[in-house]
C-alpha cells in the first residue's frame, strides 16, 4: 500500500474540526498514514494514538508550520489538509495517489472543495482563470492549500512552502515549482474534501499580504524581464477592483511598496521551458 505522510497545521482553535479532521485521515482505506498536527505556537496534546504533535513556540506562519509538520513525516506521498477540512470518503487518499500512479505528469493534486453545510463553493476554490463547472478537471497554475497531495520527492525539489510568505499566495509558488520539474499541477474535480465557507479578509493583515507577496512572488521565481510585467498586470486587476474603495486600496499598495522594499530570498527562477509550458497551457506566467 502506498505511505503517506499526512501534515495538519493547526492554532488550537478549532478542536472539534481537528478531531474531525483526524478522523477523516484515521478512516482512510488503501493506504498507511502517518500523521503530524502541528501547533502554530502551542503544543498539541489530547491527540489520537499514532498522531505526532509538533509543538512551534511561536507562529511561524502557516508555509513555515506545514514545512515542520512534513519533516516530521515519512511516506512516499506527502498530503497537507486544513485543521477545518474533512476528507470526503474512506477512499480519498487511495484515489488520489492511484491519479497521480495512472498519469505520472502529475506533481501536485488539489481536490474539490465542498462545503458540507449544503451552501455554494466559492468560484476562488477552483484555481483557474475560466472557473468553468466545478468538477472539471484539469491544470492549473496554482492550488488552495487546505487540501493537496504531492509525491514526497517532487516535495522536496519544489524546496516545500514558501516561508517568508507567512500566508498568502504560498499554493502558486509551490504550483509553478512542480512546473518547472517538467510536471504539471492537477484540479481532480471529481476527488471531494470539505470545508467550510470562510473569507480571507478575515484576516486584518490580508491585504497588504496579499500586496507583498504578490511581488515576492514573481522576485522569487520568474526571470528578471517578467517580474515588472507580473506585478503590473496584477496592479492593474487589483486597481479595477478596488478603485472604489480607497480604504483597501491603502494597506494594499503599503504591502506593494513592502514587497519591493524588502527581500524575500529563495531566488529560483523558472526556466524559460517552463514559461513556454505554463503559456502554452493558457496560463503564461504575467497574469
Amino acid at each position: 500500500m502506498p505511505s503517506i505522510g499526512v501534515v495538519v497545521l493547526t492554532q488550537g482553535t478549532r478542536p472539534v474540526e481537528l478531531a474531525a479532521a483526524l478522523a477523516s485521515i484515521h478512516r482512510q482505506r488503501g493506504v498507511t498514514t502517518r500523521t503530524a498536527v502541528v501547533g502554530n505556537g502551542w503544543m498539541p496534546e489530547g491527540l489520537p494514538p499514532g498522531v505526532t504533535g509538533v509543538g512551534l513556540p511561536e507562529n511561524l506562519g502557516i508555509p513555515a508550520g506545514r514545512n515542520r509538520g512534513a519533516d516530521a513525516v515519512a511516506g512516499e506521498f506527502v498530503f497537507f489538509l486544513d485543521d477545518d477540512a474533512e476528507l470526503g470518503s474512506d477512499t480519498f487518499l487511495a484515489e488520489a495517489v492511484e491519479r497521480i500512479r495512472e498519469d505520472p505528469s502529475i506533481g501536485l493534486l488539489q481536490p474539490r472543495l465542498s462545503p458540507r453545510s449544503g451552501e455554494p463553493a466559492p468560484s476562488r476554490w477552483i484555481p483557474r482563470i475560466r472557473k468553468g463547472e466545478a468538477t472539471t478537471s484539469g491544470r492549473v497554475m496554482s492550488c488552495l492549500e487546505a487540501a493537496v497531495l504531492l509525491p514526497r520527492p517532487v516535495f522536496d525539489r519544489a524546496g516545500g512552502w514558501a516561508e517568508p510568505f507567512f500566508y498568502a499566495h504560498e499554493g502558486i509558488e509551490l504550483a509553478w515549482r512542480v512546473w518547472d520539474q517538467g510536471l504539471v499541477a492537477w484540479y481532480d474535480g471529481n476527488l471531494v474534501a470539505h470545508h467550510p465557507v470562510v473569507q480571507p479578509t478575515r484576516h486584518a493583515s490580508y491585504y497588504r499580504m496579499n500586496a507583498r507577496n504578490r511581488v515576492w512572488l514573481a522576485k522569487r521565481n520568474l526571470p528578471a524581464v517578467l517580474v515588472p510585467l507580473y506585478v503590473a498586470s496584477w496592479t492593474g486587476i487589483q486597481l479595477l477592483r478596488w478603485w472604489r474603495t480607497p480604504a483597501v486600496l491603502r494597506p494594499w499598495f503599503a504591502g506593494w511598496a513592502e514587497g519591493w522594499r524588502e527581500a524575500p530570498g529563495g531566488r529560483r527562477p523558472l526556466r524559460w521551458r517552463t514559461v513556454a509550458r505554463m503559456a502554452a497551457a493558457g496560463r503564461p506566467p504575467v497574469i
